[in-house]
């Protein structure tokens, strides 16, 4: 059973940078897709970023794009999310989810395992 755990978050200021890390193990990194989602508070599960399996391929939510970027290193079984310049509205728990469809997916359902999440929270 493949699990799944983030470390990075913290509270920061607006415009910080902050990086995110998701390890997996009991299984191979390499069988799946990879991704980020976020839960602010008193709002549902929302798309941030998701990686192919070779790292290839990556596709980001338009409200981030230009800020974080997601990456992988298959080697050291770890997912990263780098988010710059952020914002009081990014104030989140964000969970790492790895997902094993043929295609990459922003839908949480597609993801079959999932981590506890971090917290980040953005002061003003």
């Amino acid at each position: 059973q493949v699990q799944l755990a983030e470390s990075g978050g913290g509270l920061v200021q607006t415009r910080a940078s902050v990086w995110l890390s998701c390890v997996v193990s009991g299984r191979p990194i390499e069988n799946y897709n990879m991704a980020w989602f976020r839960q602010a508070p008193g709002k549902g599960r929302e798309f941030v970023a998701t990686i192919n399996r070779n790292g290839e391929n990556r596709y980001s939510a338009d409200s981030v794009k230009d800020r974080f970027t997601i990456s992988r290193d298959n080697a050291k079984n770890t997912v990263t999310l780098r988010m710059n310049r952020l914002k009081p509205e990014d104030t989140a728990v964000y969970y790492c989810a790895a997902g094993d469809k043929a295609y990459l997916t922003t839908m949480a359902r597609d993801y079959v395992a999932w981590g506890q999440g971090t917290d980040v929270t953005v002061s003003s």
